[in-house]
């Protein structure tokens, strides 16, 4: 009998799962419920005029060996590396150099979302785009519903890759205590919020790092990307700025007018680089990420508890660390562990 996977969400984690659980077990039926169009969630990318920036997860850092090893292996190709260090300046704006590590970072020419194309694209699972769930129960086996109120399944298991909060929303009253017991780990997960402005200038400015981060936690922004340090980005001659708020700013403001938030970043950007034209953009973008970065992961226990329910959840929040390496490296975990029960039966 062939074992039916569905999986809601197509985010770094969900996308990694999915390629264990088809190379493990290519005879699965494997479908994907994705609410937006793109994929690989908040590894986020955008295309403008020639040039591209990521609004998100700003790269994949060489930080677990079996990403690695994946990444430059079968996923290689517009594999790119970030060029320059990562410096620091603190609550006055003042720069200095920071301690880098001989850590690489990673991207792809044509944007981080190439990650998660490059893993979908290796499986024969079926990516349903647009398509929003709202409710999850069991009946003879696991049933979603999606914002059309049309339902699909039964599906053998489940596998939820959206931020903890949403994930808590769909497990509420599935009919099964241990899943409604992880519904209720994954709500007691906090997060900070990330409010970004991104800003275009058809000129290029010198300096000698890649980004620059708020070292003490006590600065309106808290990160500072340069896109034109990534190859296949930015054409020569420009420059674009990814500017991270820091998240007390952006809970603050996360509800006001985009091109005041925009404005007053700018104006920090400016400060902080050291360059007055830096508040006078050429032209800008925006994104607010009200689930940007979990503070922690959700007890291991009720994630193992659901799992033998047939119920999984991957990502950053399962993981317990707020970087893009963990929520693949997660993902690959969690899908050894699907594929493995799928197997069994």
């Amino acid at each position: 009998m062939t074992a039916r996977l569905g999986i809601v969400g197509a985010g770094a984690g969900a996308a990694a799962a999915t390629y264990t659980i088809d190379t493990a077990l290519p005879s699965a039926e494997v479908t994907v419920f994705e609410k937006s169009r793109g994929v690989c969630g908040r590894a986020a990318a955008r295309r403008r005029d020639g040039l591209v920036y990521e609004y998100g997860a700003n790269y994949l850092t060489d930080d677990d060996d079996r990403v690695n090893a994946l990444v430059t292996g079968d996923l290689s190709d517009g594999l790119v590396e970030v060029d320059g260090p990562i410096w620091t300046f603190d609550a006055d704006g003042t720069v200095a150099e920071g301690r880098d590590s001989d850590k690489r970072r990673w991207t792809y020419a044509d944007g981080i979302t190439r990650l998660a194309k490059h893993l979908f694209g290796a499986t024969d699972a079926t990516v349903e785009r647009t398509t929003r769930i709202v409710d999850v129960h069991h009946d003879g086996g696991w049933r979603l519903t999606d914002a059309d109120e049309s339902t699909h399944g039964p599906f053998d298991a489940l596998l939820l890759n959206p931020p903890a909060p949403q994930t808590a929303a769909l497990l509420d009253e599935t009919g099964i205590e241990a899943v409604d017991q992880l519904g209720d780990a994954a709500a007691a997960v906090d997060y900070r919020t990330v409010w970004t402005a991104v800003l275009g200038y058809e000129f290029e400015i010198d300096a000698p790092y890649y980004a620059l981060v708020n070292a003490d936690k006590e600065h309106p922004v808290g990160w500072i990307g340069r896109e034109e340090c990534k190859p296949g980005h930015v054409p020569d001659g420009e420059t674009v700025l990814v500017v991270q708020a820091s998240p007390t700013w952006s809970t603050e403001r996360y509800d006001d007018p985009p091109e005041q938030n925009i404005g007053v970043l700018a104006r920090h950007a400016a400060e902080i680089v050291g360059d007055a034209r830096l508040t006078d953009p050429d032209w800008t973008d925006h994104q607010g990420w009200r689930y940007a970065l979990p503070e922690a992961g959700v007890p291991a226990d009720a994630v193992r508890a659901a799992a033998r329910a047939g119920m999984y959840v991957t990502g950053d929040w399962v993981a317990g660390a707020a970087r893009l390496h963990a929520a693949v490296r997660n993902g690959l975990e969690t899908g050894d562990a699907v594929a493995e029960s799928l197997q069994e039966g």
